[in-house]
């Protein structure tokens, strides 16, 4: 997690099922809208299907969208994954209407696309219907050797510049699984203190 200080995020395995049931029994359960976002290739569907399922499952390129519902800690989220290829990135912003949050997912590796990256993170930050929306981003494939540390892809995204949006950054592998439940219990504990 970065913003002002940085730590290396710890892995524990996505917890749901039992605890999750009780806590939503006890005290309900209030739907919020995600978007995960970020150019092809970043790891975006990876990322939903281990968040809803705890584990890896083999993914293709995401060609229009993948819709689930994930609950974690008393919240339910419905979770759109929306492709990221260059003819699929203008039709994001059809998605954007009651967006709670966005997870922006970068490949960490691909120093080639950060600008591109970069961009496009530009364009949907400044869309009316996101103005409200707090702002994830995974710092992803950091698992492998070349990655960009989370404090080179803020810095290369331009996130320390940002005004009047809560936002954060994280280490993440999403083949592994770190630094996801971290990053799921900052984005929880932000909406709920929005509320």
């Amino acid at each position: 997690m970065m913003s002002g200080d940085q730590r290396s995020a710890t892995s524990k395995k996505y917890q749901g099922g039992f605890f999750s049931s009780i806590f939503s029994s006890l005290f309900g359960t209030r739907e919020m809208r995600i978007l995960i976002l970020g150019l092809d290739g970043a790891g975006k569907t990876t990322i939903l299907y281990r968040l809803q399922v705890g584990e890896v499952v083999t993914t293709i390129p995401t060609i229009g969208f993948n819709v689930e519902t994930v609950t974690y800690k008393n919240l339910k989220f419905q979770v759109w994954d929306l492709g990221g290829q260059t003819s699929i990135r203008p039709y994001w912003r059809c998605y954007y209407s009651n967006t709670d949050a966005v997870i922006y997912v970068v490949d960490s590796c691909d120093r080639d696309r950060i600008g591109i990256s970069k961009s496009e993170l530009v364009a949907m930050l400044e869309e009316e219907e996101l103005k409200k929306a707090i702002l994830v981003v995974f710092a992803n494939k950091q698992d492998m050797e070349q990655a960009m540390t989370p404090t080179e892809v803020a810095n290369s995204l331009g996130l320390p510049a940002l005004k009047d949006r809560r936002w954060q950054i994280f280490k993440t592998s999403a083949t592994k699984g770190t630094g996801l439940d971290e990053a799921m219990e900052w984005l929880v504990e932000s909406l709920k203190s929005r509320q």
